[in-house]
């Protein structure tokens, strides 16, 4: 058991990460970098790649503060080692001699993980899709083994009713647009609401979560060809087609042959519950609601402004109202195929 470390410094701030500090703190685990430090694409949290001097390039990932407790963070540490131990392709955090795999330097937590090399699947190639099903069956035939005790679920509070409260308390939303996106987002709710009654109770396991093409790296050749799944940051409880439903793009017979190829894998390691399906649009209205919030929540941080100038502003929300309205017609449509 890993132990737990202290609680982070509530005043720690990424402003105050700077590159010398970011090569003393993977110094302090006994890695001793050469100096050379890659910013990686994150925003959550802040990710690095560090050359070392006698051992391969690893990432450094520093988790945003006061976003998920240690215990939150080790239980998705634990998962991913589980996955591991299965033979499934999957990054984990690198554990110390002690049996740590979460560290703390001057108030930031982090971890080491080493470093994978990958392009992007393709993922109009129906062998690619069945590949890709294999595995995340395999994945949720793990997943769904134990619980998550320290994560919360993806589901219609989580991701849609807390989110769209926090938006209308807050100040975000231009007041001449407000009450229309309160009135169109519990529109929205209450047909997240009638898709998850249609679909009844399915059964509800640990995911990988945010399962999209960015967190997927396909080596072509070798022992290790094929998919790799990397960063379990977002890892919760859920339904299994949360896994699934964002590697499907395109019009609806090409969702439907590609959801057909992923399931033919799949289905090998782990059963379709085909009610899921009730849940695809509701589960992508729920990240809409949840996406906005995420944005205005980090609106402090620096790099989101820079990164996303276009949020928050007249035509960003004039946008999602009609997004919204477009998702409330896709939820009362029929399912992919008769469930």
């Amino acid at each position: 058991m890993t132990e737990q470390i202290s609680p982070v410094t509530l005043a720690v701030s990424f402003a105050d990460l700077t590159p010398d500090l970011v090569l003393d703190a993977v110094d302090s685990c006994g890695l001793h970098c050469d100096g050379r430090l890659l910013a990686l694409n994150s925003y959550e949290n802040r990710v690095y790649q560090l050359a070392l001097d006698d051992a391969p390039a690893v990432i450094a990932k520093f988790y945003r503060p006061q976003r998920w407790s240690d215990a939150a963070i080790l239980e998705e540490h634990q998962f991913v080692r589980e996955l591991v131990e299965q033979e499934i392709p999957v990054v984990p955090a690198i554990v110390n001699a002690a049996g740590d795999s979460l560290h703390q330097y001057h108030g930031y937590r982090f971890a080491l993980f080493p470093r994978q090399s990958g392009r992007a699947p393709e993922i109009g190639d129906a062998a690619t899709l069945e590949w890709l099903g294999r595995f995340i069956g395999r994945i949720h035939a793990v997943g769904a083994m134990q619980t998550y005790c320290h994560r919360p679920a993806i589901d219609q509070h989580t991701f849609g009713i807390a989110p769209r409260q926090w938006l209308l308390e807050h100040d975000f939303i231009p007041p001449d647009l407000l009450q229309a996106y309160a009135s169109v987002s519990q529109q929205a709710l209450d047909g997240i609401a009638r898709c998850y009654e249609r679909a009844g109770e399915v059964q509800m396991l640990r995911l990988h979560g945010d399962c999209h093409m960015g967190n997927v790296l396909w080596l072509e050749s070798g022992e290790q060809a094929g998919p790799h799944f990397v960063d379990f940051d977002d890892s919760r409880m859920g339904p299994g087609i949360q896994d699934l439903w964002m590697l499907l793009s395109g019009s609806r017979a090409e969702m439907q042959s590609q959801l057909t190829d992923i399931l033919v894998g799949y289905e090998d390691f782990f059963d379709f519950d085909a009610r899921q399906l009730h849940l695809i649009e509701a589960l992508r209205t729920l990240r809409l609601l949840h996406y906005s919030a995420w944005l205005a929540q980090r609106w402090d941080d620096p790099a989101f402004p820079a990164a996303f100038p276009w949020f928050n502003s007249q035509r960003y929300w004039q946008d999602r109202i009609l997004e919204l309205r477009e998702q409330i017609a896709l939820m009362d449509e029929a399912p992919l195929w008769p469930v």
